[in-house]
């Protein structure tokens, strides 16, 4: 009895040892990953996200569920993405609002843009769009320009919320073309576009990600792209610098974790991305919403988002531009 104990006593500790393999060898993820989208479905940043999820999804071996948490401009779906736990199965793809724009022209955002989040990649760029309703009688830019300026106050803009790109962009708008334009905050410009089909919002500046099916469906009007020079995406629009020169403005998409987040996972989720945006599927998917992948380093993101940031807060402070 005793010999066969202590026989068994090797099998014993390898069937020990066997048993806490598992947990010791697993390796990130091992659960579904959520995917924090700070505006509503049916936006630029929400579509997006679900063009690239099921793809990340594959490259990570677990399932990247998109969990939309909009209102105040983006910063309550960005606080959630700062203050979870900094495990990597909580992120956020989120754009210039929300981590530029926010960080540079207001004061009151609850959270710290940089200190607050571990960047991880910059996942695309848009330009965006100036749309206005079927009902407009403006069928160009110019001609847009010139109704605003004989009816001051009596023309309305939508925007994504206070603080967000397609404010800040149509505020600069207002400036340089000498227009007075009243401002309606919406959560998102999904859920603006509803209000500019039926003619009670006037303008919109949307991203081209979000605006152009509706333009080609026929449902609102585009004017202009906000990008410097006129986007492949859409040949046959003219750029606002073409009748204001200088104007320009274009969205950036990327991923952040909380601060704090382990340099291995940071790693394993920028590799996932920057594969799933060489897949043809995401490649085409993007092209046909109107978004150019941009992949890259954490690093590289880190110091692309600085610069904007620098360049918006340069901005609003010569032009004047605070938040309402």
């Amino acid at each position: 009895m005793t010999a066969m104990k202590v026989k068994s006593l090797p099998g014993l500790l390898l069937a020990a040892l066997c048993i806490g393999l598992p947990a010791a060898a697993q390796t990130y993820p091992v659960k579904p990953v959520h995917l924090i989208v700070p505006f509503p479905a049916g936006g630029a940043t929400d579509i997006l996200s679900r063009a690239l999820s099921a793809e990340l999804g594959r490259k990570l071996g677990q399932p990247v569920v998109v969990d939309n948490k909009p209102g105040a401009g983006g910063t309550i779906g960005a606080l959630a993405a700062a203050k979870a736990v900094p495990d990597g199965y909580t992120l956020l793809l989120t754009t210039s609002s929300t981590h530029s724009i926010g960080a540079a022209i207001n004061p009151r955002i609850p959270y710290n843009a940089e200190a607050d989040f571990t960047p991880i990649v910059y996942v695309a760029s848009s330009p965006q769009l100036l749309v206005v309703p079927n009902s407009s009688p403006a069928k160009t830019l110019r001609e847009f320009i010139d109704y605003a300026r004989k009816n001051p106050g009596r023309l309305n803009y939508a925007s994504s919320g206070n603080g967000t790109i397609s404010n800040l962009s149509t505020e600069v708008f207002k400036q340089q073309s000498g227009t007075f334009l009243v401002h309606i905050p919406y959560r998102g410009t999904g859920l603006a576009m509803p209000d500019l089909i039926s003619g009670k919002v006037d303008l919109l500046i949307d991203s081209l990600i979000s605006g152009m099916p509706h333009v080609r469906d026929g449902r609102v009007r585009a004017l202009a792209v906000t990008s410097p020079k006129r986007t492949s995406l859409a040949p046959e629009l003219p750029t606002v610098a073409e009748v204001l020169p200088g104007y320009e403005s274009v969205n950036w998409f990327g991923v952040y974790g909380p601060r704090g987040l382990p340099a291995d996972i940071v790693a394993k989720v920028n590799q996932a991305v920057n594969a799933a945006l060489t897949s043809a599927e995401v490649k085409d998917r993007f092209a046909r919403l109107g978004a150019e992948p941009v992949g890259g380093t954490p690093e590289s993101f880190a110091a692309a988002v600085r610069a904007e940031t620098s360049k918006w807060r340069k901005l609003a402070a010569e032009r004047k531009i605070t938040l309402d």
